[in-house]
């Protein structure tokens, strides 16, 4: 689990709807120390970690390690974005679809074009 990405989205979502980490915890269902935790580091159980990204309304697997390409010290682009666009009340769930799509398809590009070629 990428604790940090996941950490990273929750934090741009809860600055978003200008909630404390506390609210936020409370909203999401969990303990305020479960989220205390991930800051330092640490996994959420399999339970927390099902409500955080059901609050986030984003897939699990955007959190596999392994699944995307962020480097450990930067979480991925659109686990960061994402949360922020869904807050927007400007755009429909069609409209966020799409730009996750499409910023997705750039980072996986950007990425792509980094790696050394063999």
């Amino acid at each position: 689990m990428d604790v940090r990405s996941l950490y990273a989205a929750l934090d741009a979502a809860r600055q978003q709807q200008e909630l404390s980490w506390r609210q936020l915890a409370k909203e999401i269902g969990v303990s305020a120390s479960t989220i205390s935790r991930m800051a330092n580091g640490l996994k959420p159980d399999v339970t927390a970690f099902a409500a955080m990204t059901t609050w986030l309304r984003m897939p699990a697997e955007n959190f596999y390690v392994g699944t995307r390409g962020p480097s450990p010290e930067e979480p991925d682009l659109v686990a960061q974005m994402v949360p922020l666009l869904r807050a927007r009340k400007d755009l429909n769930a069609s409209d966020v679809a799409y730009l996750e799509e499409v910023i997705g398809a750039a980072a996986r590009r950007f990425r792509a074009e980094r790696e050394p070629r063999s």
